[in-house]
C-alpha cells in the first residue's frame, strides 16, 4: 500500500510506469493525499482512472473540488464531471457561482444535463438537493426471476442494491424490499407475494435535518424519496446523510464554542477568516461582561462594607456560569437529536428547576463548609460574623446555580422559538448573561441576611 510520501515521490519523480500504482489507492488515501498536497493534486487525477478519481472527488473539500476541475484538461475534466453520481455532482455545482455552472453544463451529455438540472431545481438544503435518481423499480405482478435479471440489466448504474422499489402504473410507491428476500424464496414466486406495504419514505421538499433524523431513527442504508403525490422521484442513501450529519455537528459544535461556524477544516481556513469567525462574538460577550463590571459598581457600597463578599464573586459567578453552560449544551444536543421541542418547555423547566435547586444545593453545602474549615482551622478569619458569611454563600449558590441552569435551558428553546438557530446560546453566551445576573443575587441575599451586621 502506498504511503502519502511515495504518491508524492511517484508524482515528482514522474515515474510513468508507476503511475499504475495509484488505481490501487482508496478512495480516501486519494483524498487525504489531495486535500494536504495542492501541489500534486491535479496531477494525480489527470493519472487515476476516472472510476476512481470519481468514487474520491466525493471525499474532497468543497474548495479542492473547485480547484480540481479548472486545473485538469477539458477532455479530462468532463469525463470526471459525467462520471460523478448525480447527487454528488448537484452536491458540487451547487456551491458554484452560476456563471460556472452554466459552462460546466455544457460539458455534461444531454442525460446527465437533464438529471442535474432536475436536481438543482429543487430548493437549496432540501432533501432533493441530497437524493440520486438512479435506482431500480419493480412491478407487483414480477417474479423473482424476472426481478434479478432486471439487476443484471440496470443495476450497474445503481449507486445501491440494498432495497428494490415497487411501484404502480403511476409512478407511485408502494413498497421497498430488501434484495435479500429475493434470493431465499422460489424463482417463480411474484413480488406481490413478498411484498408488505410497509416503507419509510423521505419527502423532496423535507430539510436535509429531517433526513439526518430519520436515518438515525431507522437502519437503513437507503431511503426512497417521493413528492406530495407519493411518486417516486430518487433515493437518499446514508454515505451522504453521514456527511451531511457531520458537518451540520462541527458547526453547531463551533457556535456552541462561542464563534461562528468556520464552514471549512481548521487546517485550510486563512488566518483573516478565522479571526473574523472568532472577533465577532468576543467582542459581544465582552460587552456583556462590561455588565459585570457595572453591576459590582451598583454594590460597591456593600463590598466597602463586608470586603470578605468580594472574596467570593468569583467562586459565586462561575458556580452559575458553568451550570448554565452545561444546561445549554444538554438542551441544545437533545434539541437536534430531536429528543424535546419548545412544545416541552414546561418540562424541561420544572426538571432543571428540580435539577439546580439539587446542584445547588450540593455546591452551597460544599462552599458553607469551606467557610466552615477554614475558620475553625484557623486559614481564615472571617469576623466575628463568619456564620452569616457562610450562610450567604449557601444560599446565594442555591439561587445563582438554579437560575444559571434555568437560564441555560430556556434560551435555546426560546431562540428556536423565534427562528433562530439555538447554538447562538453558546456556553460563553449563556455564561456572560449568568455572570451578570448571578451578582444581583449573591449581593441580593447578602443584603437579606446580613442587613442590620455587616450591611
Amino acid at each position: 500500500m502506498l504511503s502519502l510520501n511515495d504518491i508524492k515521490n511517484l508524482l515528482q519523480h514522474n515515474r510513468i510506469a508507476d503511475f499504475v500504482k495509484l488505481n490501487k489507492l482508496t478512495p480516501r488515501d486519494i483524498a487525504d493525499f489531495t486535500n494536504r498536497h495542492s501541489k500534486w493534486a491535479s496531477k494525480l487525477f489527470q493519472h487515476l482512472d476516472t472510476k476512481n478519481a470519481a468514487r474520491a472527488f466525493k471525499f474532497l473539500r468543497k474548495k479542492k473540488q473547485e480547484s480540481i476541475i479548472k486545473s485538469l484538461p477539458e477532455e479530462k475534466a468532463a469525463e470526471l464531471l459525467n462520471a460523478l453520481q448525480p447527487d454528488d455532482r448537484t452536491a458540487f455545482l451547487s456551491m458554484l457561482p452560476g456563471n460556472a455552472v452554466k459552462e460546466l453544463l455544457k460539458v455534461l451529455t444531454p442525460e446527465h444535463r437533464a438529471k442535474t438540472l432536475e436536481l438543482l431545481g429543487y430548493e437549496e438544503g432540501s432533501v432533493g438537493r441530497l437524493m440520486t435518481p438512479d435506482y431500480v423499480t419493480i412491478k407487483t405482478n414480477e417474479t423473482c426471476r424476472q426481478v434479478l435479471d432486471i439487476i443484471r440489466q440496470r443495476g450497474q448504474a445503481t449507486e445501491h442494491l440494498n432495497f428494490l422499489f415497487v411501484i404502480d402504473d403511476k409512478g407511485v410507491l408502494i413498497d421497498d424490499i430488501n434484495i435479500k428476500d429475493f434470493l431465499v424464496v422460489d424463482p417463480g414466486t411474484t413480488v406481490a407475494q413478498i411484498m408488505d406495504y410497509q416503507f419509510i419514505a423521505l419527502n423532496v421538499n423535507d430539510a436535509q435535518k429531517e433526513a439526518i433524523r430519520v436515518f438515525r431513527n431507522n437502519s437503513r442504508f437507503a431511503l426512497p424519496v417521493v413528492d406530495n403525490n407519493g411518486v417516486l422521484l430518487g433515493v437518499v442513501t446514508l454515505d451522504d446523510v453521514l456527511r451531511l450529519a457531520e458537518k451540520e455537528d462541527t458547526r453547531e459544535i463551533q457556535k456552541i464554542g462561542g464563534s461562528e461556524a468556520l464552514d471549512e477544516p481548521y487546517n485550510t481556513i486563512s488566518f483573516s477568516s478565522l479571526i473574523k469567525k472568532r472577533a465577532g462574538w468576543l467582542i459581544i460577550l465582552f460587552l456583556g461582561e462590561m455588565l459585570t463590571a457595572t453591576a459590582m459598581g451598583h454594590f460597591e457600597g456593600e463590598i466597602s462594607k463586608a470586603v470578605v463578599l468580594a472574596l467570593f464573586i468569583p467562586l459565586i459567578i462561575s458556580s452559575g456560569g458553568n451550570s448554565g453552560s452545561q444546561a445549554s449544551s444538554i438542551i441544545i444536543r437533545a434539541m437536534a437529536l430531536g429528543e424535546i421541542g419548545f412544545r416541552d418547555w414546561w418540562r424541561v423547566a420544572r426538571r432543571e428547576i428540580f435539577s439546580g435547586i439539587t446542584l445547588g444545593l450540593i455546591l452551597g453545602i460544599v462552599g458553607f463548609f469551606r467557610v466552615f474549615l477554614w475558620q475553625k482551622l484557623h486559614l481564615y478569619d472571617y469576623g466575628e460574623h463568619w456564620m452569616l458569611v457562610a450562610s450567604t454563600v449557601f444560599f446565594a449558590l442555591i439561587g445563582v446555580v438554579t437560575w444559571g441552569t434555568l437560564s441555560g435551558s430556556m434560551l435555546p428553546l426560546i431562540l428556536k422559538k423565534l427562528g433562530a438557530d439555538p447554538a447562538a446560546s453558546s456556553a460563553p453566551f449563556v455564561a456572560t448573561l449568568v455572570d451578570v445576573t448571578g451578582l444581583i443575587i449573591y449581593f441580593t441575599v447578602a443584603f437579606v441576611i446580613m442587613q442590620g451586621k455587616l450591611l
